[in-house]
């Protein structure tokens, strides 16, 4: 797949998954939180900013950390490179 349709791809998709992560914070079956950091996890795929607002945001707690950065590597594994 070339690499500006992967881009895309994967953005829209960060944004539906933030999108439903908004309106399940409002809605008791939907868990908005879980939707909520999928979606930023893989919008950091296409914004250095995001990835590094991410680690800064959890290098405070050193315990997420590394369960942080075994996701973001897991969900590197399954998209490839952008």
């Amino acid at each position: 797949m070339k690499k500006k349709a992967k881009k895309i791809l994967i953005l829209s998709i960060g944004i539906i998954f933030i999108i439903f992560g908004l309106i399940g914070l409002f809605l008791p079956f939907l868990q908005g939180i879980i939707f909520l950091f999928i979606g930023l996890f893989l919008i950091s795929f296409c914004f250095p900013p995001v990835r590094s607002w991410i680690n800064k945001h959890t290098e405070k707690y050193p315990r997420l950390f590394p369960i942080i950065e075994k996701v973001e590597k897991w969900m590197a594994k399954i998209i490839g490179e952008i």
